[in-house]
């Protein structure tokens, strides 16, 4: 696979000259190379899971609204939208929008992507919709969402995944697999896709904003080493890296064909533990939470971070990232005691050493952390297996509860819902490890009809509370976002979300 990847630009290459003769009058291609950390997840975006996905998303599938770089919520395939009171939305539709397969893009499109992210068996989305109780049409460019209760999170989820509208037609056809074709309604259609090498999109001319787009083409490619990212960066082969990690961002300010940009991120990385969900779950550590405590009271965040990230991301014990307006001050990681640790673990009677199986996503950085932790954790009593995975498989593994501790990042919302719902609220997608506290549901509900910052900020303070006694999931840093370019590429505009949006995106003449 990496010989693949390494060799993509040279093969392409060869390629553009055997047909050379034919086309010898035409203009090449304009084409953008864009690295990921991982190989994406299902390109459904009812069923997708990986922050990955999202980038490739971005390139293919608009959304009902999009976030700026400040994170306002604007318009994107909806114009406008008007609350009739708490519980009724009314979205606006943009006029003349196509889906790359040539259907109409109305308020009928809407009403069936909706339905599908509510519905379909082992969708992501309905979670993160899960307030909508209906959705009627009013006329073909204007949708009415009736809702069970105000949600003042709705519109932040309608700029992310659950407000990418797919082409029912499309969609009926292929069903479970419309992931292998998906077809929206963005500026790039899907072409083709070689696991763990490229996903390959072409330029849609049937685009609502076309004169925005300036590549012919745009190919995504997974580099999990990012040693070898940046080999092809520096070589030309890629114009884009995303996801750079910070021992690697001096290499890329020495060379002066490349920049680097950088920003505060929304983002976590943490641990979460199989508290319930199949006999996986039944681990010393998934059902003690004394243990699980334990084992946080043997990591140093702050030394893991220096060794791993050169110190560059911060140490965190909530979802929310200090960039977020909702972080709570008050929630912030402990300070390593390494005998209150082994004193937790003799008060449980459990026999040392305690085995944990670490589930780990098999990126570089990701398995030095676990060594880390493996070695933090030995003093205190704990024996930690590392069970390294491709990503993609590491979400299936963990969604079908067969794993005993999952080391996992989430890329972040602009808005707390969309970090704390789904992993927290009892039956939702990203609850991998099955967590089931009443009042944390009840807390996370209340939280979705509160109105204002402050009031929601109050309530979320509550859940960290609970979550800080039960521990299911174990927060241990916030990423910077970094990527590094072609000094010749340029109109990009980072966003604390991570998300690479194309638009205006273009090369220097």
């Amino acid at each position: 696979m990496r010989l693949a990847s390494l060799t993509f630009g040279l093969l392409s290459g060869l390629a553009a000259s055997v047909t050379a003769p034919a086309a010898a009058f035409a203009d090449p291609p304009k084409v953008l190379h864009i690295s990921l950390i991982q190989d994406p997840d299902i390109l459904d975006p009812t069923l997708s899971g990986s922050y990955v996905g999202r980038i490739v998303f971005a390139g293919m599938c608009d959304k009902l609204f999009d976030f700026d770089p400040s994170l306002n919520i604007v318009p994107q395939l909806a114009i406008g939208y008007t609350y009739k009171d708490p519980t009724h939305l009314i979205i606006n539709l943009r006029p003349g929008v196509l889906f790359q397969d040539g259907e109409k893009l109305d308020a009928n499109a809407v009403k069936y992507t909706l339905e599908r992210y509510l519905t379909m068996p082992g969708s992501l989305r309905r979670g993160e919709i899960s307030v909508v109780q209906s959705v009627e049409v009013i006329d073909p460019l204007t949708v009415e969402l009736v809702l069970k209760a105000p949600d003042s999170a709705l519109l932040a989820q309608l700029a992310d995944r659950a407000g990418i509208i797919i082409a029912p037609k499309a969609a009926a056809a292929e069903g479970a697999k419309f992931g292998l074709h998906p077809v929206c309604a963005g500026p790039f259609s899907f072409v083709e896709r070689v696991p763990e090498q490229k996903i390959v999109l072409k330029k849609f001319p049937g685009y609502w904003d076309a004169k925005d787009i300036h590549f012919d083409e745009v190919d995504y490619v997974p580099f999990v080493n990012s040693e070898v990212g940046v080999a092809n960066l520096q070589t030309g082969q890629l114009d884009m890296l995303t996801g750079m990690l910070p021992n690697d961002v001096a290499t890329i300010k020495r060379d002066p064909k490349l920049r680097v940009e950088s920003q505060t991120s929304l983002a976590n990385v943490g641990i979460t533990f199989n508290v319930a969900n199949g006999p996986a779950s039944q681990s010393p550590i998934g059902q003690n939470a004394s243990l699980r405590h334990a084992f946080e009271l043997a990591l140093d965040r702050t030394a893991l971070i220096n060794v791993v990230y050169n110190g560059l991301y911060a140490p965190i014990a909530q979802a929310n990232s200090p960039s977020s307006r909702f972080y709570v001050p008050s929630i912030v990681p402990p300070a390593m005691d390494l005998a209150a640790a082994q004193k937790l673990v003799a008060q449980s009677g459990v026999k040392t050493p305690i085995p944990v199986t670490l589930l780990v996503p098999n990126s570089p950085d990701f398995l030095q952390a676990a060594q880390v932790i493996q070695a933090m954790e030995q003093p205190a009593g704990f024996d930690v297996k590392i069970q390294a995975m491709e990503f993609a498989s590491s979400l299936a593994t963990a969604r079908a509860g067969n794993f005993q501790a999952y080391l996992i990042l989430w890329s972040g919302r602009a808005d707390a819902d969309g970090n704390m719902y789904s992993f927290l609220h009892d039956g939702y997608g990203f609850n991998y490890g099955h967590y089931d506290n009443q009042q944390v549901d009840s807390l996370l509900d209340q939280a979705r009809v509160a109105q204002s910052v402050t009031d929601r900020t109050a309530l979320y303070a509550k859940v960290w509370g609970i979550e800080r006694q039960d521990l299911p999931i174990l927060y241990l840093w916030s990423p910077t976002n970094i990527v590094g370019l072609k000094k010749t590429l340029l109109g990009f505009h980072p966003v604390p979300d991570g998300i690479v949006r194309l638009q205006g995106m273009h090369f220097a003449s």
